[in-house]
């Protein structure tokens, strides 16, 4: 008889203990992955040189020939406007320009006055970011006054190098050196000759 109840106590015992022990188990805890951290944001070292540009220049001419027909202070100040348009390829800008500079230079030996040089101007140039180093090379139209080659005008051709810096968005300023070569100037024995430096500041738009 002790061996009898002794079974269903037991069985009681049990059953009201699990509960206990299913409350008491650990539940598994899930680590939620990391968020895959965002990779550095791609650097552009490149500017946009795309569109339009006009603005004006000052600087300094030096003018000569082969002949010695000019004397040795034949130069003076110069000044001008232009107006062009760049189109950035990535690394390499290409671009055309018109440019009108006028000219304060004097020869004292000849009484030669230079007037004014029109250029037609083709640019190449490497995108630096916001600085723009090129060369150029184009046509250029002299016009003089006074003797041996007063009144008359010639066309020849000039060949330089540049560099523009962007301010801002809309405004850059840069340098230029070119050098003009007017070979028998005019059908009048005269090569001449003319180097040019000049500070530009030029607006886009």
């Amino acid at each position: 008889m002790k061996r009898t109840s002794f079974l269903p106590c037991a069985a009681v015992v049990l059953a009201m203990s699990t509960p206990a022990f299913a409350g008491n188990m650990a539940e598994p805890v899930v680590t939620p992955a990391p968020a895959p951290m965002p990779g550095p944001s791609p650097v552009s070292y490149g500017g946009d040189w795309t569109g339009f540009y006009a603005g004006g220049s000052l600087g300094y001419a030096d003018v000569g020939d082969d002949a010695a027909v000019f004397g040795d202070e034949f130069n003076g100040m110069t000044y001008g406007v232009h107006a062009g348009y760049d189109y950035d390829f990535g690394s390499l800008v290409l671009g055309g320009e018109f440019e009108l500079s006028g000219f304060d230079v004097q020869d004292n030996n000849t009484a030669t006055e230079i007037d004014s040089v029109a250029r037609l101007k083709l640019r190449a140039g490497y995108d630096a970011g916001n600085f723009l180093p090129y060369l150029a090379v184009g046509a250029a139209r002299l016009q003089t006054s006074g003797a041996p080659l007063g009144g008359v005008d010639d066309t020849g051709y000039f060949y330089g190098a540049g560099m523009d810096y962007k301010v801002t968005d809309s405004i850059r300023v840069g340098g230029e050196v070119l050098q003009h070569e007017f070979d028998d100037y005019a059908a009048s024995g005269i090569n001449a000759d003319a180097l040019t430096a000049t500070v530009r500041v030029s607006f886009e738009f």
